[in-house]
This record gives C-alpha cells, structure tokens and sequence, in this order.
C-alpha cells in the first residue's frame, strides 16, 4: 500500500487523497523529529519558570488572565478538551475524518507548537489503525482554530467519546483497546496545541477542491455532448476570439471544445443552420472557464494552509519565543472556500439551462422532454425539475459565510472566520453539482439518440468516448423508468473519475491545475 511521509511542508492535496481516500500509511519523516523536540524542551522549561505565557501557565480566551501553576498545567489541558467539545449534528465522513487527522498531525510537525513526539506518534497510529474520530460537523466558528470539531478528535486520542472503528460507532477507550493503542495523558499546551488550528475548514475544503478538479472537467465533457445533440455551432471556441481576451480558464475551456468535439459530423458553423447559439452554449467558455480560474486559485490557497502553521502561541524556541498572534484565524480559507462555492454553483447553474434546452421542444426541436410517446411517458421532464431544484438550493448555499462574524468568549475573541461554514457549504454545493452534470450527461446521450437527422453521423472523437462510457452503464430510455436510478449510475461514474479519465487520455489534459 502506498505511504505517505509527512514533514510538515511538502504534503499535497494529492496526498491528503490517498490517506483520507485510498488508506494509505503515514510516517514521520525522520528530518522533522528535531524540531519538534526543541520546541517541547523550550516548552518544559517554560512550565518550570512559571512563565506568563498564554495556553500553558494561564487559561483560554477570556481566562487569559488567569495565572495556572505548573502542577495544574496536566489539569488545564485535558480540561481544555472535555469542556471545548461541544460539535453538535452528524459526524464528519471517514474521509474527512482521516483528513483532519493528517492535516492536523503535519502542522504539528513543523516545531511550532509544543507538543511531545510521542502524542504526534500517537495521533498517526491512531489514522493508520483504521480508528477514525466521531467529529460532529457544526459548531465552530472557524478562529481560534477549529475548536470543537477538534476537540472532538482529541477526545479519541485520550480515550474519551466516541469514534468509528469498522465502520461501528463505540467508544474511544474499546477502540484504542481493541487496536493496542494507549490513551494519550495530555501534558503542559499539549491540548492548544491539539486543537488551535483550521484543519476542519481546511480537510473539508481540500477534499472538495480535489472534487471540483474532475467536476470542472467533467462539465466541459457534459457541455460537449450537449453542443452535439443540439447541433451547436463551434466557431465560437477558435482561438483567436480568446486570445483577445486572455484568461487561461477560457482560452484552455474553448480549445477543450474544440478537442472533444474534433471530427464531430453533428457541429455546425455559423450561419448554417443559425447565427448564433445561446449562451448557454455560445459562453460555456467563459462561464467554465472563471470557474476555473477560481478554482485555481483556491488550490493555491490550500496548498499554502495544509503546510502551514496555525497553532497560537506559537514557539520559536531558536529566539525564545512563544508569542500569542493570529495564525489559527481561517479568513483566508473562508474567502476561499466561499469562492470555490460560487464557483462550482456557476457550472451547475449554466449546466441546469443547457438540460432545459434538451427537454423543452420549442428550443430543441427534439421530441418534448426526450420520449418517445409523450403524455403517456414523462420521460426528462422531472429530471429537469431536480436540476433546477439543485441549483436553486445551491444559490441559498452559495451566500457567503466569511461575511458573518460573531464575538465570543466575552468579546476578547471578535471578529472570527466561520470557514469551517463556508468549506461545509462548498462540499454540500458540489454533491449538488455533480448530480446536475450527471443529468445532463443522461439527457444529452438521449438527445443524441432521439436527433434522427443526425442519426448515425460520427461524433467527436472526445465526445465519444464519453458517449459509449454512458452508454455502456445507462441505456437508451424507450419509455418511462425509474430515473434516479439511472442518476446514480451516471453519478457513479463522476465519483470514480472514469469520463473524465478516459476522455483526457484521447484528447489529452483538459485543464492543467
């Protein structure tokens, strides 16, 4: 099985994949342990000085003030923990789950916060034993850290609450017994440093950054085959009108167009059949092609965070240090995981107008929402209900988070982030996404199939493939059937990347990120 080593500065989506998705190890690397001692050692003498340092000789938040003797800083830290886990709501998936873990496990590596070797060990033998933290999905605020939700994970390491072992709910303590693992005994800023830092926001936002990668592509592969079904007209992709507008998500989206659609007897050109397609159609290039850019951009986001430090305080033990700041502040993931959410709503939003172009006769000239014997067969026409219903939703879950902010711990904390929201809320928009695409891909080979002038006329050599992928898992629907059926077969293949994979593979990469 694959092994992911961590250092606290070259982890990549990539690999947040293969240990959140695919199971694969963790290890430490070996380069990283020495500055992870140095700063515990610079902890321990702190403690022993009875330093006024925020998190190990004094309380949280509002409690800052309070002074914590050396004897009660084991004390403080486990009570950090049972008091601060307050998640409420279902619990994140195993994949978010095991991405937090990671995430979390490669910032404390980086020697920046404090803690012992031993309790890094423990929470990588915790992900690599299959045990995976009951985290509830709600209830942070996104600064000072992910609080609850990470609490929540602490709980498991120390052999409290609850976790998923096999896929069964128990108890933290059953679990770490069943496993051969021992609970961790928290010492002085081990429990800040455990949960003082935008993992949640961050584990969530990169699973789904990694999901819209394939998405984006999938919905210039959806749009293609509904170009070829409505007999599109594609002059409107050449270079040279990109050129002159030269942002790389569009010029890369229309030469996509063009390479999908290459040998298509189904296209036409301007003037033709028409003047000029719909937008619809005629703007898919600049539509896709921002939400790319966007996209883009929040990778480049992410990749900066998941190799970051957001502990507080941090420790430079090189210059005698531990300094309060604002590290563990999710703003920039919180802009960026709200764009991602706009971003990913447009594809659907413009892919919901193309599905109602397929079924709505006057504008298709194909028969009315895609039957053969309308009336008695509904055929498409809910289909198209539940797209526009996913996107309706998704305009409500598009409204920012990052814009809200509420004080709290008697206003010593006021502004925060609500990135944990806004990441939630990009993976909820793209769940929604996808099964948008996924109906038009259905509706779009059925158009095909119904557009009887065109019958038996080659399609693109990327469309094509695309075609048969559908084909060979979704049949020809004759008359009425049970269609969510059919939704979850063609979501199926989005999940596993199977179109997308193979259509790349002939026509070559459809963006490069």
């Amino acid at each position: 099985m694959h092994e992911v080593i961590i250092d606290g500065h070259s982890l990549t989506i990539y690999d947040v994949v293969k240990v959140a998705r695919e199971k694969a190890k963790v290890k430490l690397s070996e380069s990283a342990i020495k500055n992870v001692k140095k700063s515990r050692e610079y902890v321990d003498k702190l403690v022993e000085d009875e330093r006024t340092v925020y998190g190990i000789t004094t309380g949280f938040g509002k409690f800052s003030d309070v002074n914590i003797s050396k004897e009660e800083s084991k004390t403080l830290q486990r009570n950090l923990i049972i008091s601060h886990a307050c998640g409420v709501g279902s619990h994140f998936s195993e994949d978010i789950a095991r991405a937090i873990m990671l995430l979390r496990a490669n910032a404390l590596l980086k020697g920046f916060s404090g803690i012992r070797l031993e309790t890094i060990e423990a929470l990588v033998a915790l992900l690599n034993s299959g045990i995976y933290p009951a985290i509830p999905e709600k209830g942070s605020l996104g600064a000072s850290g992910d609080l609850a939700p990470l609490s929540h994970m602490v709980l498991t390491l120390i052999g409290e609450g609850e976790c998923y072992y096999n896929g069964i709910l128990t108890s933290s303590k059953e679990a770490l017994e069943k496993c051969g693992l021992t609970p961790v005994a928290l010492t002085s800023k081990e429990g800040l440093a455990l949960i003082n830092g935008t993992q949640v926001m961050t584990a969530v936002g990169v699973l789904t950054v990694y999901d819209a990668i394939n998405l984006v592509k999938l919905s210039d592969i959806s749009a293609s085959l509904t170009i070829e079904a409505l007999n599109g007209i594609t002059d409107a992709f050449l270079p040279v009108l990109h050129e002159v507008r030269p942002h790389k998500g569009q010029i890369d989206t229309a030469r996509n167009f063009l390479s999908i659609l290459s040998g298509s007897a189904h296209t036409t050109n301007q003037g033709k059949v028409r003047v000029q397609d719909a937008y619809s159609l005629r703007c898919a290039p600049q539509v896709h092609g921002a939400s790319k850019d966007a996209i883009k951009y929040v990778i480049d986001k992410v990749n900066i965070e998941i190799n970051s430090v957001t502990d507080n305080p941090i420790i430079v033990a090189d210059e005698d240090m531990a300094i309060s700041c604002g590290n563990f502040h999710g703003q920039p993931m919180a802009l960026a995981f709200d764009f991602l959410g706009i971003a990913l709503s447009e594809l659907a939003n413009i892919s919901e107008r193309r599905i109602e172009r397929l079924v709505n006769p006057q504008l298709s000239g194909l028969p009315a929402f895609l039957t053969e014997n309308g009336g008695l067969n509904s055929g498409f026409m809910i289909a198209q209900y539940s797209a526009a219903a996913l996107v309706s939703e998704n305009k409500v879950l598009a409204h920012p988070a990052s814009v809200d902010s509420i004080p709290s711990s008697a206003n010593q904390e006021d502004h925060v982030s609500m990135g944990t929201i806004a990441a939630r809320k990009a993976r909820d928009i793209c769940f929604n996404v996808s099964r948008v695409i996924a109906i038009e891909l259905i509706a779009a080979c059925q158009a095909i199939d119904m557009n009887k002038e065109y019958k038996g006329r080659p399609l693109g050599k990327g469309s094509k493939i695309a075609y048969d992928i559908i084909r060979e898992h979704i049949d020809y629907i004759d008359k009425d059937t049970i269609m969510y059926k059919e939704f979850e077969k063609a979501a199926k293949l989005i999940e596993n990347n199977t179109i997308v994979s193979a259509v790349e593979k002939e026509v070559g990469c459809l963006y490069n990120f």
